[in-house]
């Protein structure tokens, strides 16, 4: 077998294990997954693949790609939780080797070494391989973006080829996150007489003429869904998805305000442990900006990272578009800087590794956090630090070393999902208390939710029917009023509210929640005025 091949299969059993192990031990994270498999579940329920929905209201946060995706994958295997959750897995290794390929493409004289670092750079990433198996948009934005650069290499020398191809990666960004795929695309496309070295054979104005019609034709992949979902979910939902989520974002987020230098300092950070590396350092002092593939890079890098900054709305998954890029460069320094017969030292993993191990293992002791710190076992962070122990004594060739690297933080992955998520698991796994609100429904017993609701028990609880998010007093009342045989769901800050004993009570995300009867907050309503304001 070539070493290639293996080093391929190397790759693919790492992503294997490290997704088997977080899948198996992580809930359903609430808020945004259960929210995003209750939007898939609603539609599939109602057969209407036109129009997302969420908890009975057309759903205008999120366009519908990912959603179609786990129907495709529902209509295959029938419905299931873990159907859905393979889908960013699979996004991942296609975005292994999507960047893999395009780093090949913008330094084609060093595509062995560069093939076989790209993939691994990404992966050893703890960003990148903590997210990987989370259900998000994100990395189906990632896929998007590289099919689009992958279009426009190919378009300066065969645009009948290349337009295409950027057109339908605008198109399925759009579907899959809106126009936000235009922030890493654009600056490429508008920028292309920088980057390219020369002309494609047509000349410059038909190259901005086949990047106009290739936006057109994105939009009218995207327009093709929005403009009959548009008319279907009425005029709220036509406006929201037309205008309000992208200019809300942009203009004054709706949710994730930080400031403006936000990304600079969680930039750098999500780059561990590669940010550690001395030699990458060293490295890219020693190469110019001057060669097509580095400015092609920085021409998406600088202006997108700019972009995000200026948007109000910030999280550090925003930012998984730019980690191709990164890799890709940071692995052309290093083929670059290499010399025959060189080995690396690789202290810098266990400089990340080792202060892992000592937080990790003093984390039971710390006098403030959730209670669930107490029960993590301190032999895990002393498993961490043996781990980094080994770092500080190995020297290896280049490719080994970074291969090395990558499974030494994929091991810090795993054993921190190990040491955490098991302590963890009961305040945020909703399966049993959505199983019982299903059967409070299948009675009849309506259901209502104390302060703003995320869906969180739609898809566990395979529910068809609405839970009544109450904000207010006034409506509080009047719904308990009208449903004395219902339930009321309440999120206390506190693990340990001031309620009755007898009431069932959740451990959830920090608090917990509990599951009031309307019969008794009617019979004794000064419960109702010690409940929280909004949950």
């Amino acid at each position: 077998m070539s070493a290639g091949r293996l080093d391929r299969l190397a790759l693919l059993a790492s992503v294997a294990a490290l997704a088997a192990l977080q899948l198996w031990l992580r809930p359903l994270l609430p808020v945004d997954e259960t929210r995003y498999l209750a939007v898939a579940w609603e539609m599939w329920w109602r057969g209407d693949f036109l129009l997302p929905w969420l908890n009975g209201e057309p759903y205008s946060h999120k366009p519908p790609l990912l959603f179609w995706l786990i129907h495709a994958l529902w209509a295959l295997f029938g419905v299931s939780e873990l159907a859905a959750r393979l889908l960013p897995v699979v996004f991942s290794l296609l975005s292994l080797w999507g960047a893999a390929r395009l780093a090949q493409r913008l330094w084609p004289q060093q595509a062995a070494g560069i093939g076989v670092l790209v993939p691994w750079l990404l992966l050893g990433g703890v960003f990148w391989n903590n997210f990987f198996s989370l259900l998000q948009f994100d990395l189906l934005l990632v896929l998007a973006a590289l099919l689009a650069w992958h279009g426009l290499l190919t378009a300066r020398h065969k645009p009948l080829g290349g337009w295409p191809l950027v057109a339908l990666g605008i198109g399925f960004g759009i579907l899959a996150k809106g126009p936000v795929i235009l922030v890493p695309v654009l600056p490429a496309l508008l920028l292309a007489p920088w980057w390219a070295g020369s002309a494609p054979a047509p000349g410059w104005p038909r190259w901005y003429l086949g990047g106009l019609l290739a936006l057109v034709g994105g939009a009218a992949m995207a327009l093709a869904w929005a403009v009959p979902a548009g008319l279907a979910g009425g005029d709220a939902y036509r406006e929201a998805i037309f205008w309000g989520q992208s200019a809300g974002r942009v203009l004054e987020s709706f949710a994730h305000r930080s400031p403006w230098w936000s990304y600079l300092l969680w930039l750098p950070l999500m780059w561990l442990p590669w940010l550690l590396w001395p030699q990458l350092w060293r490295a890219a002092r020693g190469v110019g900006v001057g060669d097509p593939g580095t400015r092609f890079c920085l021409a998406v890098l600088v202006p997108a990272l700019l972009v995000f900054s200026l948007i109000s709305g910030k999280q550090g998954k925003y930012l998984l578009p730019l980690f191709p890029l990164i890799a890709a460069l940071s692995a052309h320094w290093l083929v670059t800087a290499e010399r025959e017969g060189q080995r690396y030292r690789a202290a810098f993993v266990a400089v990340f590794l080792l202060p892992s191990g000592v937080l990790l293992a003093l984390l039971p002791w710390l006098p403030t956090g959730p209670e669930w710190l107490t029960r993590i076992q301190p032999l895990w962070g002393l498993a961490l630090l043996a781990w980094g122990g080994l770092f500080l004594f190995l020297r290896l060739p280049l490719a080994a070393l970074v291969r090395g690297a990558a499974l030494g933080a994929l091991l810090w992955s795993a054993v921190v999902t190990l040491a955490l998520v098991e302590p963890a698991r009961p305040a945020y796994d909703l399966a049993t208390i959505s199983r019982t609100l299903s059967a409070l429904q299948a009675e009849g017993r309506a259901v209502a939710w104390l302060g703003k609701y995320h869906g969180q028990f739609q898809f566990l609880g395979r529910l068809r029917q609405r839970i009544e998010p109450l904000q207010a007093r006034g409506p509080l009342r009047a719904w308990l009023e009208a449903n004395p045989n219902g339930y009321l769901l309440v999120n206390y800050k506190t693990s340990q509210p001031e309620i009755p004993a007898d009431l069932r009570l959740q451990p959830y995300r920090g608090g917990s929640l509990a599951l009031w009867p309307a019969a008794r907050l009617r019979a004794q309503p000064h419960w109702v005025d010690a409940l929280p304001g909004n949950a």
